[in-house]
């Protein structure tokens, strides 16, 4: 999520380049924005690009929210047309005063004598009226100018519009992919911790010297997914040392009925990873790969080299009936939202999905 200060920095550029966008192209170029008080029809135009950057930002704060999305349509066009007339008479408002102070002027140098300043006791009538044809030749008609403010206005009704809504539809996936996370969270698969407790029951009962070591990893396990995944990016030290504790305490329960080969390369050099993001493929080996009754082989493979993370793994189908809760893959498709949520064109995923196996091979470009 961007800073606030790189928000406000952003919108700052954005209206200025805004407000500067009909005088980039113009003959003069920027420097005309230093003549608006001796040119009426540009400081009227200038007018019209500032109240429609003040609407832009009236309309995407305040109107879409509080009228448009709780489907107070009649209102919210109300609202539109009457800012649009307020604009339209404060445009008219400035263009006749800036043509109005333009004669004025110019009455006074037509006779020799120097423009008074704005607070002078003469008045337009103290001299005949001037030739001042080309100060009303040059500007353009009010048709114009009515249908310029109108588009300008258009504009920004429906660019704020479109902005708004694709937030909007952005914040109700994220919303969504994060109550999905959570759930994820709180799980973190209730057969595994039974299973896992049961295992370290057995091996208390044996007093065996793994029993504290299985009760330490099985604490940071839980300890991670509470505290630490809580947060929108996590170490990847750390993740990864979740992982290592998930494998071994997988191995734990397992024993001898499963050849696993695992291994991670490379280091985490301050990385950060969506926390998370990578457990539901290894699950899914586990989950998938594993019969009590038959020897499996399970392969988890990570690598962290310049920037990029690679996970591969491979289990042999080994299982025949599967519940609902197993065959509905909900942890993968959530991991696949999430991944182009969070890592839009930095990731690469292919699974492999053959009668007697199952593969998958992610690279993740990380921050």
């Amino acid at each position: 999520m961007k800073s606030p200060a790189w928000q406000l920095t952003v919108h700052v550029l954005g209206g200025l380049a805004f407000l500067a966008l009909p005088y980039i192209f113009a003959p003069n170029g920027l420097s005309q924005l230093f003549h608006l008080t001796s040119n009426p029809h540009e400081l009227t135009s200038f007018a019209s690009y500032l109240f429609m950057l003040g609407f832009f930002y009236l309309n995407y704060y305040y109107l879409i929210p509080a009228l448009y999305f709780p489907k107070k349509y009649v209102r919210y066009a109300l609202s539109i047309g009457a800012a649009f007339g307020i604009i339209f008479l404060l445009i008219a408002s400035i263009d006749r005063t800036a043509i109005g102070s333009e004669i004025y002027r110019g009455r006074f140098e037509e006779h020799g004598h120097p423009a008074p300043p704005s607070n002078a006791e003469a008045r337009p009538h103290d001299f005949p009226p001037p030739s001042h044809q080309m100060i009303t030749n040059n500007k353009p008609p009010m048709g114009f100018e009515l249908s310029h403010a109108l588009f300008l206005f258009l504009v920004g009704v429906f660019v704020s519009l479109a902005l708004r809504i694709n937030h909007r539809l952005r914040q109700t996936e994220s919303e969504k992919l994060n109550t999905e996370l959570s759930f994820l969270k709180a799980q973190i698969n209730p057969h595994f911790l039974f299973n896992t407790l049961n295992s370290i029951y057995s091996l208390a009962i044996e007093q065996s010297p793994h029993t504290a070591d299985a009760v330490v990893k099985l604490s940071s396990l839980m300890r991670y997914v509470m505290r630490e995944a809580a947060t929108d990016w996590v170490a990847l030290e750390h993740e990864l040392g979740y992982i290592s504790n998930y494998v071994a305490l997988q191995k734990l329960r397992l024993g001898d009925t499963v050849e696993l080969d695992f291994g991670i390369e490379g280091k985490p050099n301050g990385y950060k990873i969506a926390p998370l993001i990578l457990i539901s493929f290894i699950e899914n080996a586990f989950k998938y790969g594993v019969n009590p009754q038959e020897k499996s082989l399970i392969q988890l493979r990570i690598s962290v080299k310049e920037g990029v993370l690679r996970l591969h793994t491979f289990n042999k189908k080994v299982r025949v009936f599967y519940d609902e809760e197993a065959s509905s893959g909900i942890g993968v498709k959530n991991t696949k939202a999430r991944l182009e949520l969070l890592y839009p064109d930095n990731y690469e995923l292919k699974i492999g999905d053959s009668v007697d196996s199952f593969t998958v091979d992610l690279q993740l470009r990380m921050a």
